[in-house]
């Protein structure tokens, strides 16, 4: 099969699709299949101007908001990139992994099947980062689009059970909806051993009000009270950084913690590490706990989304609420203190993530999905026998 992988940003951005959809790639092609990705590269903007109509509702409702618009633009900009790039192509499936990827894609060429895969949600992201207000016109336009995929694309799936009861609220059809969790490839994780004689913790986000390093600071700021001895590296970049290093500042921690900046491969860091720590206040899925997981760290994250699916807690990994700090900093003070019972946790976590969120399983799973839009049925089932 000629497949097209259509993405959002390029694949070297972080984030879980840059961290599972080229590797995807890299092994359906090794086993003969033709598959090419595309993305909407930075430097386009303002180039699009096809109308644009929604089946599903009107979007001229919202039309004179800046986000809306600019969603709408850029929106128009991948179309026209499309166009200029792939109309003379031919695939016998489109899968896409952004929403204005899989429209985009579907006006294009109408003919073709587009499976979706909704990795994140834009609209909590932006509530959560205090840039919408929920229940507002930019709220109601962003979850409309889950409809409009509904019924644009060929087979809606998502990343975990509860992100997939989320957009359920927003469809007609939810339990149509297909939940495959990422994968990764293990080889790209090496677990070292090492002995850190003071505790290494380590976060790795883009540094937005979502991803609760304030909360993390604070608990940070609590061990240090209770005389617990530790680092913090926070890996990424975002826009909160000054104001994350001046609360570090504040609350007396800085000479503790240690700001990278963006990495392009932090896998190549993270075992030296010993407990990987993210209090989010929302995740779709969390691709970091798993990669951090396969690189053998023991795990503490919120009991919120994909992170809730992935950790089972006081056995590969400790749970807390969120916005919680004094419940995260008992979380970090346990692992800190009991390094036998990090070790335990971690190497559960690995034989977890090893086994539930292999690359090969979700290759394997593709394959099904992907041969039933090609295969009679009696050539698919046999395919599936086989695979």
């Amino acid at each position: 099969m000629n497949i097209l992988q259509a993405l959002f940003f390029p694949p070297e951005q972080p984030g879980g699709v840059s961290s599972m959809v080229p590797y995807i790639g890299e092994r359906f092609r090794k086993i003969g299949w033709e598959m090419e990705m595309f993305s909407l590269p930075k430097r386009i903007r303002n180039k699009g101007h096809d109308d644009i109509e929604f089946a599903t509702f009107d979007w001229r409702a919202y039309e004179g908001n800046a986000i809306v618009d600019r969603y709408i633009q850029t929106y128009k900009d991948y179309i026209w990139w499309v166009k200029l790039r792939l109309a003379a192509n031919r695939y016998d499936l489109i899968h896409a992994h952004h929403p204005i990827a899989a429209l985009a894609m579907k006006h294009v060429f109408p003919d073709t099947p587009v499976l979706m895969t909704i990795h994140s949600s834009y609209e909590r992201e932006l509530i959560l980062n205090g840039r919408i207000s929920e229940g507002g016109d930019e709220h109601r336009f962003l979850t409309s689009i889950y409809g409009e995929l509904e019924h644009q694309t060929d087979r809606l799936m998502t990343v975990s059970n509860s992100f997939a009861q989320y957009i359920g609220m927003y469809i007609q059809k939810p339990n149509e909806t297909e939940v495959i969790p990422n994968g990764y490839d293990e080889k790209r994780f090496k677990p070292i051993p090492h002995e850190n004689e003071v505790t290494q913790l380590v976060t790795i986000c883009r540094l937005v009000p979502a991803k609760g390093l304030d909360i993390l600071l604070q608990a940070c700021a609590e061990l240090r009270k209770r005389d617990s001895k530790f680092v913090l590296h926070i890996i990424g970049d975002g826009p909160i950084r000054e104001e994350l290093e001046g609360l570090s500042q504040r609350l007396g921690i800085y000479d503790d913690t240690i700001f990278y900046g963006y990495m392009l491969h932090p896998e190549e860091l993270l075992p030296f590490f010993d407990v990987f720590v993210l209090p989010s206040r929302a995740e779709a899925f969390g691709s970091v706990f798993a990669e951090a997981a396969l690189c053998l760290l023991a795990l503490v994250g919120t009991d919120v989304g994909g992170i809730a699916e992935q950790i089972e807690n006081g056995t590969n990994g400790l749970l807390v609420p969120s916005e919680d700090p004094s419940a995260l900093a008992d979380a970090l003070e346990t692992v800190i203190n009991d390094p036998h019972f990090r070790y335990e946790m971690a190497r559960a976590g690995w034989n977890k993530a090893k086994k539930t969120y292999s690359l090969n399983r979700v290759i394997s799973e593709l394959k099904i999905i992907y041969t039933s839009f090609r295969l009679p049925k009696s050539e698919q089932e046999s395919d599936i026998r086989e695979t």
